[in-house]
């Protein structure tokens, strides 16, 4: 089992460069933040832009793997996020991810830019902008012409550090989005549902999320263990690190349903994610070093 942290891009440099370190220090194996351009009932309060945060992150790290959890294509365009993506990688030396999702309709970010869509259009526009950021990184050369996005000529040079591209890690619950991971990801991640009543209702959904996951990989023809899988902890009912038993339990129970990583948010003083640091601390001495 992998762990990995979500630290919300809230914090002025000042006080987010610290939290990054700690991340790396505390002995994580992967850290993200999340790209939007606001978040829930966090939209009218700070918030800072993924790809500079991430350099910034890179910058003060050496080792931790970084990530967007998730990019998706209600803020992004894949000729100009193809270039961020390639100096977020070589800034990184090799260790960024692209955590990549379809977003929603309703959400902050489609609001601002008065994206509104049925799930079949919203879906149709995600499977191209993967599939287009996919040819983006891995070709010297690319012209095209889709449903949603146009490119001409596109360059690649110099590439990706990370060959033959950086890894797409593709945030998918519904059959179609899922295939778009089992084509093209070298990762899937689910959150669960967020509707859950309970903390049983919820580790159903993400088991049945898993189970589907798995016929989609058959039909596509991939083996169930070529694709890690991402469990993130955020639409749980009861947040992951409220205790280090807590946090024990939960990474018991992702790893019976096969994942592979497992992802929390940082505590915050209150709201969303509310905690304790010190908790933070204990499951970095007592838990990760086992892991």
């Amino acid at each position: 089992m992998r762990a990995g942290i979500v630290i919300l891009p809230e914090y002025r440099w000042a006080d987010a460069k610290r939290r990054w370190c700690a991340a790396e220090e505390y002995g994580f194996d992967h850290a993200w933040t999340f790209d939007h351009l606001g978040w829930r009932s966090l939209v009218d309060g700070p918030w800072f832009g993924a790809v500079p945060t991430l350099t910034a992150a890179a910058a003060v790290t050496t080792r931790i793997r970084l990530g967007t959890l998730v990019a998706s294509p209600n803020i992004r365009h894949p000729v100009p996020f193809a270039r961020e993506l390639t100096a977020l990688d070589d800034i990184s030396d090799g260790r960024f991810i692209l955590g990549v999702g379809s977003g929603s309709d309703g959400d902050y970010d489609s609001r601002v830019f008065g994206v509104h869509e049925r799930l079949s259009g919203r879906t149709r526009r995600f499977a191209e902008f993967v599939e287009l950021l996919d040819a983006l990184l891995t070709t010297d050369k690319v012209s095209w012409k889709g449903e949603f996005y146009e490119a001409w000529e596109a360059r690649r040079a110099p590439g990706c550090v990370q060959q033959p591209r950086l890894p797409f890690v593709v945030a998918a619950d519904g059959p179609r989005a899922m295939a778009v991971a089992a084509r093209f990801g070298q990762g899937w991640i689910t959150m669960g549902t967020r509707a859950a009543p309970g903390l049983d209702e919820w580790w159903s959904s993400v088991a049945a999320a898993a189970h589907r996951f798995d016929d989609v990989l058959a039909e596509e023809g991939r083996d169930r263990g070529e694709v890690p899988r991402f469990l993130q902890f955020d639409s749980a009912p009861v947040y992951a690190l409220s205790s280090v038993e807590c946090y024990r339990d939960f990474l018991a129970r992702a790893d019976e349903l096969g994942f592979t990583d497992v992802v929390a948010p940082w505590p915050r003083m209150d709201g969303v994610f509310a905690g304790r640091e010190e908790v933070l601390e204990d499951i970095a001495a007592q838990v990760l070093p086992d892991l």
